[in-house]
């Protein structure tokens, strides 16, 4: 196989894109990058002699396909919603698929077919999920082999920015990821385990109930409740373990802010706002008040949040511009997407800025009696807008696999996230060569 596939050249993709690059005149690879933006796709290949870009629209079936067949292996990188029918079509083509996204039902069900047809189809390869699931089931497994007996585990990870590059955001905060993804965080309700007894936290109550978490080597953070805290119970090997937590980290300060656009109703996608585009975003915010007691729009909202005028919330949304009377510039927009085009214009990673991911893992466990903590911990800077650590992280993993496949090294076929150690004792080896490294200590 010589001739790799890849779609979606967005934030995520340097890492993997360069990994290929690297490796490509040893194998003799030559990779395509498609994405709707041509001058991305560019930007990423780099005039690398074994790479080419080219422009695709993914919902355009004919194009979509006609790449497809012409390749030896698929890589992903498009949002979630458009793996499937990518999916579909590596079946079609009897071609391998790779991407980090979580593994849905229905991959699960493509997955049976490509065992079928022996072919290699894998995801959750990148972070969240992917790089803390298979570092976490290393350590879970680690534990059991000298005898342990695993009581809790806690896991705490977050895409953020290195805190220099913050000082005058009062919120602590910028997009690192997708921008949608973000404004619709934590929507659902939050699950976890608690001293064998499940709880639940709902989206109206998740950013009002943060815990404060030390993460070594940088510092006191908020942790907010993942949705998913129970669902990979079965696959670590959790199942009698009456602890379980996953939580999402951020600066301090950034959950309270949250929370009141949250309560103000301005993550909510499930309407348009009529003739959006003659009101100012002052207006906008009037509209969200009722019988508040006070003079101005900010005051009134101050009281029905129920903070003072000059507290940090309504300084987070005062900087935002929401008091402000600029114009809407969207006609029939949802709250949802005018709150995303409000952060885009204050959360735009600058090319000269880092992002930095964080990740601490904490098991609890009883061995010869004693009872002992592994605090495992990942700090991880990026160099600058473009070669971001969270591309490294979600990058790396997916290429690195995709190097087994292409020389024929990995064997698992259908649907699997990387939890075997065969599969990720040589992964966690490798991306410690690129400085991605846990370091480990007991308390």
């Amino acid at each position: 196989m010589n001739n790799i596939l890849v779609i979606g050249a967005g934030r995520s993709s340097a890492a993997l894109i360069d990994y290929l690059c690297k490796y490509a005149a040893e194998h003799n690879w030559f990779i395509t990058v498609a994405d709707g933006n041509l001058d991305v796709a560019k930007s990423k290949v780099k005039n690398h002699p074994n790479a080419r870009a080219i422009w695709l629209d993914v919902s355009k079936n004919n194009d979509r396909k006609d790449h497809l067949a012409r390749t030896d292996a698929v890589v992903s990188l498009l949002p979630a919603h458009l793996h499937l029918e990518v999916a579909h079509d590596c079946i079609k083509f009897q071609k391998p698929f790779v991407t980090s996204s979580y593994v849905s039902r229905e991959m699960y069900r493509l997955g049976d077919e490509a065992r079928d047809r022996e072919l290699v189809f894998t995801g959750e390869r990148g972070l969240d999920p992917g790089l803390e699931h298979i570092a976490a089931k290393k350590r879970l497994d680690d534990i059991r082999a000298i005898g342990g007996k695993v009581t809790g585990f806690r896991s705490y990870g977050g895409g953020l920015v290195a805190p220099q590059h913050l000082k005058d955001n009062p919120w602590k905060f910028k997009f690192t990821w997708n921008p949608r993804n973000l404004v619709l965080m934590g929507q659902g309700t939050a699950q976890y385990l608690e001293k064998g007894k499940k709880k639940y936290i709902p989206y109206h109550r998740l950013f009002n109930s943060y815990k404060t978490v030390n993460i070594e080597g940088a510092g006191e953070f908020e942790a907010y409740a993942n949705r998913d805290s129970l669902l990979y119970k079965d696959v670590f090997g959790l199942s009698d373990v009456p602890n379980i937590y996953r939580a999402t980290l951020r600066y301090p300060g950034f959950c309270d802010g949250w929370n009141a656009l949250i309560q103000i109703g301005l993550t909510d996608g499930s309407y348009p706002i009529l003739d959006s585009e003659k009101m100012s975003f002052h207006e906008w915010m009037e509209a969200y008040l009722q019988d508040e007691p006070g003079g101005s729009v900010k005051e009134r909202m101050a009281n029905k949040l129920k903070v003072k005028t000059h507290s940090k919330v309504i300084k987070q949304l005062e900087w935002l511009g929401l008091f402000s009377k600029r114009r809407i510039k969207f006609s029939r927009a949802t709250p949802a997407l005018l709150l995303e085009t409000v952060l885009m214009d204050k959360w735009t990673l600058k090319p000269k800025e880092k992002d930095l991911i964080l990740m601490q893992h904490e098991y609890d466990y009883i061995l010869d009696g004693e009872r002992k903590t592994l605090i495992s911990t990942l700090k991880l800077e990026g160099k600058n807008g473009q070669n971001t650590a969270l591309a490294k992280v979600v990058g790396l993993p997916m290429a690195i696999m995709l190097k087994q496949v292409m020389k024929g090294e990995l064997t698992e076929l259908g649907m699997e996230a990387p939890m075997k150690k065969e599969i990720y004792d040589p992964l966690l080896k490798e991306m410690e060569s690129y400085g991605v490294v846990f370091k480990d200590r007991h308390v």
